[in-house]
């Protein structure tokens, strides 16, 4: 992502930016940067219909610029497009002012966004996405016989790039259909490595399988690169680690980045920072509870005691359409940042933001024990109870003493 011209107001934090999104891992920012009521301009195709003096009709697409106010935002993390749509805001020769159009945002074109108030979150992100040391570092293979995924593995987002399904007969005597399936596997993964991982800009390609699969693949891929003379995989051969995986469906990622001799490969990485906090919180729940508290209430109240030490949120929340929600986890952010906390923001398309988001999607890990928070919230939770029965205890006696007076009046005393 490339940032053209920036235009924030100091005083209320509202403004406009344009940027141009360069990769397909851009276009993934740029939707977490949207939300309803922005505006939006970039340049779109629109049909425009002419008639003429004797009444036929003609069509064409012409390019236009429109500005858009933003009623619905939509991405497809296949294709990797962003698509917005919402009413035209700005007088234009070929599309009515009200009109609905939905824009799609295209690498290499640029479009601007004006908010009315840009938070900490939002220029956090686009800092990254503007920052080149993040672009994709890790590939994965994740394989069993007959299925393969390969992904490439980004700072905010995992991509998959081929998916290899063939059948493969089962082992019978005197029979070679079982051995020529598993060549026409390997061929495949083998051709998909090549048309979809850069090796000059990944680092390392992890492998994982059940049993012996990877192994075999390797020596494959070892043995085919030689007799074909590909440069490219046999300089490359030594990104490969070799991993366990309990199957090739893409889950099985989960279980490749959880596994710390891997990320001790990865260190320099963003993915692997934030699978090893991640993981420390999982530890963490078994081995010392009272640091490691998940949810928004018990977070909050965490860093109401300055507890927090590393705090773990998943984008997804920062994406709600109520803007209250959106505030007090942007605010949880910065006063965790402001009172020395580490905080990562998980993305949403990555597995260990999906682990995370089975967990309320934040949580944090605490400088010290709180074995007291829970108490101190059952605690509180009784004593509003106890306020709001007194309450009502003292609005039953008010009535029945001001009914008492009404059958004395009645009676003339």
């Amino acid at each position: 992502m490339k940032l053209i011209k920036k235009n924030i107001s100091a005083k209320d934090a509202s403004g406009t930016i344009l940027l141009r999104p360069d990769l397909p891992e851009d276009l993934w920012h740029a939707y977490n940067l949207l939300q309803t009521s922005d505006l939006v301009r970039c340049t779109t195709l629109r049909k425009v219909v002419n008639t003429s003096s004797t009444g036929s009709t003609t069509s064409n697409k012409v390019r236009t610029n429109l500005t858009i106010r933003v009623t619905k935002v939509d991405f497809d993390p296949d294709s990797l497009q962003v698509r917005i749509s919402g009413p035209n805001v700005e007088e234009s020769k070929f599309v009515k002012m009200g009109a609905h159009h939905t824009l799609t945002l295209e690498l290499g074109r640029n479009f601007s966004i004006e908010k009315e108030c840009w938070d900490q979150i939002f220029l956090d992100r686009i800092e990254e996405a503007c920052n080149p040391d993040l672009a994709a570092e890790i590939a994965a293979i994740v394989m069993q016989p007959g299925l393969a995924h390969l992904c490439l593995v980004t700072g905010s987002i995992t991509v998959t790039k081929a998916k290899i399904d063939i059948t493969i007969p089962k082992k019978r005597t005197g029979s070679t259909n079982h051995a020529k399936a598993l060549k026409r596997f390997y061929e495949a993964v083998y051709q998909a490595v090549l048309r979809h991982v850069d090796f000059d800009q990944i680092k390392c390609v992890l492998c994982g399988s059940p049993g012996y699969v990877k192994d075999d693949f390797y020596k494959y891929l070892c043995e085919e690169s030689v007799r074909r003379d590909d440069r490219k995989l046999m300089e490359n051969k030594s990104k490969f680690v070799l991993c366990k995986a309990s199957s090739g469906h893409k889950h099985a990622l989960e279980e490749v980045f959880s596994d710390e001799s891997i990320m001790a490969k990865m260190t320099d990485t963003k993915i692997a920072k934030e699978v090893t906090a991640l993981n420390r919180f999982m530890r963490m729940i078994d081995t010392d509870p009272d640091r490691a508290y998940y949810g928004y209430n018990h977070v909050q109240k965490a860093n109401e005691e300055l507890a927090i030490d590393t705090l773990l949120v998943t984008d997804d929340l920062f994406r709600s359409s109520e803007i209250a929600m959106r505030k007090k986890y942007v605010q949880l952010v910065e006063s965790v940042r402001e009172n020395g906390g580490i905080v990562y923001v998980f993305s949403a398309l990555h597995v260990s933001g999906a682990q995370l988001g089975q967990l309320s999607g934040v949580a944090a890990i605490l400088r010290y024990p709180l074995p007291d928070l829970e108490q101190m919230e059952l605690d509180a939770a009784l004593m509003s109870e106890e306020e709001s029965d007194s309450d009502s205890d003292e609005e039953n006696n008010d009535n029945s003493f001001s009914r008492v007076q009404e059958d004395i009046a009645d009676m003339g005393f």
